[in-house]
């Protein structure tokens, strides 16, 4: 289901339903609709990933909450206006989806392929524990002149390789759609449990060096970050 429309862009994943659809917007008379993801870790945390899909590839009168799919497609972003600023809105636009009535499982239960441009200075920091970490914000360019704008995390050695990267170099990464909450501070007495989505690195490279230097892979500890809000 590897996706050869925008080959920048190629997301798989495949997981429990875990909601109803829910309208998002119309665009020339296609309705297109919202619902969830329960996607497994090979440590058996959970991610909980937000689909973007068509009317016209599934009934989205249905309820298929119990039921698995596996979708390919593109992860992309938005800025919804909130609170005198804009929060960056991010789910995988779905071109293809199977649905299953019991988990039959996928080669790539959570895959991402991204080739962009970096946007904003990398943010190197260190965890309490030591674990190296690096936020980046990779541009990744589509059709009619948009672009997404996709938040990345590294850690242990390609923490350390993505640090020395300017904003406008060209990278590739591959890796895994993750989601986390967190909690936004509204005023001094209220807080609002969120959830973030974040592409967490498992291999980096640098197009623009001809040595075509690969940082080795590493899988991140499942430990809570920081917030990061781009």
């Amino acid at each position: 289901m590897t996706d050869k429309v925008l080959g920048n862009n190629q997301v798989n994943v495949y997981g429990e339903v875990v909601s109803e659809f829910s309208f998002s917007h119309e665009v020339y008379g296609e309705g297109f609709y919202m619902v969830h993801l329960s996607v497994r870790r090979l440590s058996n945390v959970y991610d909980t990933i937000p689909l973007m899909v068509s009317e016209r590839l599934v009934d989205v009168s249905k309820d298929y909450r119990g039921k698995y799919f596996e979708v390919s497609g593109q992860f992309r972003s938005y800025n919804r206006h909130e609170e005198s600023r804009n929060r960056l809105i991010l789910s995988v636009f779905v071109r293809d989806l199977r649905v299953d009535e019991v988990e039959i499982g996928s080669e790539k239960p959570n895959y991402i392929f991204l080739d962009g441009y970096i946007c904003k200075a990398p943010v190197y920091r260190k965890t309490p524990l030591g674990r190296e970490i690096a936020d980046l914000l990779l541009a990744v360019n589509r059709p009619y002149g948009k672009s997404d704008y996709i938040p990345c995390i590294c850690w242990g050695r390609n923490a350390r390789f993505a640090d020395g990267f300017q904003v406008g170099e060209h990278i590739q990464i591959w890796g895994r759609i993750q989601s986390r909450e967190y909690q936004k501070k509204l005023d001094e007495e209220t807080f609002e449990t969120r959830v973030a989505y974040e592409i967490s690195v498992s291999k980096l490279e640098h197009i623009e060096e001809m040595s075509a230097i690969v940082a080795a892979s590493e899988e991140p500890a499942e430990e809570p970050l920081d917030e990061e809000e781009f």
